[in-house]
């Protein structure tokens, strides 16, 4: 299939998905790239669990930051139903740092993320993001905000309202009176920055090579595998990721590492103007634009090759 034809189905895949995306897709051997708006900058939501876990541990690398202490989280317990990890606990508990770094990279914990901002703050990550090198991406806040959207206002039968409210305001600037979408005031990011962050973890870089070992573990861990695991993970590749939502936004960033030794940084960062809580479709539609471009950019490589 010729470059121009892959890259007409996917931007009508995501059209017909109701989905606006930046997507980049690149090669950690040769650094050749693949993408579409990859430097469109959405906000982050989850994803920024990932800079916070590298400002963590290159801080215990340094030897300012035990991973052993014990941290203890207060019951925090929330009356909707939301995300798993320690918001659900009716009790406090004490945790060891390093084991809220495994709840908040591979399981989302928003809670355990919240802990660690408090150890170590988003200006701090970013101070420790521009001493590696890593530019583009916007470490505002903790991760309580992101769970106190309009969604929260309404009964679970009607949160598509808060759908509809989020896709309505949007404005072409990206601003947006809902906090946690406007990428002037909550995390934020593009494709290209975030393709960054991983290629720094898994290609020689100014990331302390303990770090990026423990954080390509980490990621390796994630148990959100809805999104592009279906289309990347077999018996012959490895998906290691990081999934992001809040309202209208549905994103995801990994690896994925071949059996042949090639290997792919890719980022899938999506919004929708589907006002619906609920939408396989949506991400099936994120997996088959992030395969598409992969196989385009593996096929170049190998008749380059």
């Amino acid at each position: 299939m010729s470059t121009a034809r892959v890259f007409r189905e996917a931007r009508q895949a995501l059209d017909d998905a109701g989905l606006r995306g930046g997507f980049l897709v690149r090669d950690l051997r040769s650094g050749e790239e693949l993408g579409i708006e990859p430097d469109a900058v959405f906000p982050a939501a989850s994803l920024v669990k990932v800079p916070l876990a590298v400002a963590v541990l290159e801080r215990a690398h340094r030897g300012e930051l035990d991973l052993a202490a014990p941290v203890t989280a207060p019951a925090d317990r929330v009356a909707a139903p939301g995300p798993p990890g320690l918001m659900r606990f009716r009790h406090a508990a004490t945790i060891a740092v390093e084991d809220l770094l495994y709840l908040a990279v591979a399981i989302s914990d928003g809670a355990a993320a919240d802990a660690l901002f408090a150890l170590v703050p988003p200006r701090a990550v970013m101070d420790e993001l521009r001493r590696l090198g890593l530019d583009g991406i916007a470490v505002r806040h903790g991760i309580r905000d992101l769970s106190e959207t309009p969604v929260e206002r309404f009964p679970r039968e009607e949160a598509h309202l808060a759908h509809a409210l989020a896709i309505g305001a949007v404005t072409t600037g990206q601003g947006h009176p809902i906090p946690q979408l406007d990428v002037s005031r909550t995390h934020a990011g593009s494709a290209r920055a975030f393709a960054d962050l991983l290629t720094a973890l898994w290609t020689p870089s100014a990331v302390a090579p303990p770090v990026a070992a423990r954080l390509r573990e980490l990621l390796g861990d994630n148990v959100h595998r809805q999104r592009l695991a279906p289309d990347l993970a077999s018996d012959s590749s490895r998906w290691s990721s990081k999934t992001g939502t809040v309202l209208t936004m549905r994103h995801e960033m990994g690896v994925v590492e071949h059996a042949d030794g090639a290997a792919y940084a890719i980022v899938a960062l999506t919004e929708s103007r589907v006002p619906a809580v609920v939408q396989p479709a949506a991400e099936a539609t994120m997996a088959r634009v992030a395969r598409l471009l992969r196989d385009l950019l593996r096929s170049e490589g190998a008749a380059g090759g």
